[in-house]
């Protein structure tokens, strides 16, 4: 992953980073790093874990102007003595940051609310590699048959897709519901032709979500929802290449959803709770997907109703590619390159 960059990695406390803990992954001096490179400008994903602050702290002092790309969003609704706690740490890094690159609008305005000025901020879009899926999920357009028929998926149906860890913040659950309420009332909320839900990961859930999934199995006289376990980054555009249709019914803890830029760039419209953090910038009801409120099952069942038809989802996918064009790898390095332009010209 590191071959052709320059690299180097630093000693932390404990030696054995963990990054699931704010001080599980702690650096000492930067001074003579900073020196004997020549740095300039500093980057920093985000603020946790306390490396991150322990950096731009030293880069502030060393004059180095220190440039912030995280994913936090103004969506996660907190208690008011949190939110006022928060406020007062936060200002003390943001004092420190020369410009905070935006991934999407939820990201901007949670900056905004902080108390951070529009000068201060530059945009660098949350991304993954849209043309090594797109070509990926192509390549397998010709074996779709083949992959439908391995996963019980009906020929010519509709086919949900689920693609994530089997974990609470990801509300599967409130999708198995949903679906098992559209099997219910196909007729009533005007689904033609039979529907798919194929889940693609694992995690600790998944037992409690087969067998869920197995009583949907009897009522049906079918096998409606198929389990392709974890699929790494090679196998996954197999399931974009089949299905028709991405949902993401996570909660605020899904600061954005990676995976509806995966599925996009394959071309395939998404059905995303308003607490997905992506939602604001990728999905224009109607167009290139749907929201719905977190953790409303009915209304769920309702927008996966209305793309329910294989039709209509195929008929989204220009401008659902159109839209998600403007959120590449390309468009993240120029953003991140106008913002090191910037700070530079203003030291």
């Amino acid at each position: 992953m590191l071959s052709g960059y320059a690299s180097r990695f630093l000693p932390t406390r404990p030696a054995k980073a963990e990054i699931g803990r704010f001080r599980g992954a702690r650096i000492g001096s930067l001074k003579s790093l900073f020196r004997s490179q020549g740095i300039t400008a500093l980057l920093i994903n985000g603020w946790f874990p306390q490396a991150y602050w322990q950096a731009a702290f030293q880069a502030h002092r060393a004059e180095i102007p220190v440039l912030l790309r995280g994913e936090t969003n103004d969506l996660r609704q907190i208690p008011w003595f949190k939110d006022i706690a928060k406020r007062r740490l936060l200002r003390s890094l943001f004092g420190r940051i020369s410009l905070c690159l935006t991934v999407g609008l939820a990201n901007r305005r949670f900056y905004l609310k902080y108390g951070v000025p529009e000068s201060k901020l530059g945009a660098a879009p949350y991304c993954v590699d849209n043309e090594h899926f797109s070509a990926a999920a192509k390549s397998f357009v010709m074996q779709k048959a083949e992959l439908r028929k391995m996963w019980e998926i009906p020929r010519d149906g509709m086919c949900f897709l689920f693609c994530g860890k089997l974990i609470e913040k990801k509300r599967v659950h409130d999708l198995v519901r949903a679906f098992e309420m559209l099997l219910a009332k196909q007729a009533q909320l005007g689904v033609k032709g039979p529907i798919h839900l194929l889940i693609a990961g694992d995690g600790p859930l998944r037992k409690k979500i087969q067998q869920k999934a197995d009583q949907l199995r009897k009522v049906a006289g079918r096998t409606c929802v198929t389990f392709a376990g974890f699929l790494n980054q090679t196998e996954i555009p197999k399931a974009y290449a089949v299905a028709d249709c991405l949902v993401l019914p996570s909660d605020a803890g899904e600061t954005w959803g990676l995976v509806v830029n995966e599925a996009m760039s394959c071309g395939l419209p998404a059905i995303v709770s308003d607490q997905v953090g992506c939602g604001p910038d990728l999905i224009d009801s109607g167009v290139t997907g749907d929201l719905f409120p977190m953790g409303d099952v009915q209304r769920l069942a309702i927008v996966m109703a209305e793309w329910s038809h294989p039709a209509r989802c195929r008929s989204s996918s220009t401008a659902v590619i159109k839209k998600i064009a403007n959120y590449s790898i390309q468009e993240a390095v120029t953003g991140i390159l106008e913002g090191i332009r910037l700070v530079s010209r203003e030291r």
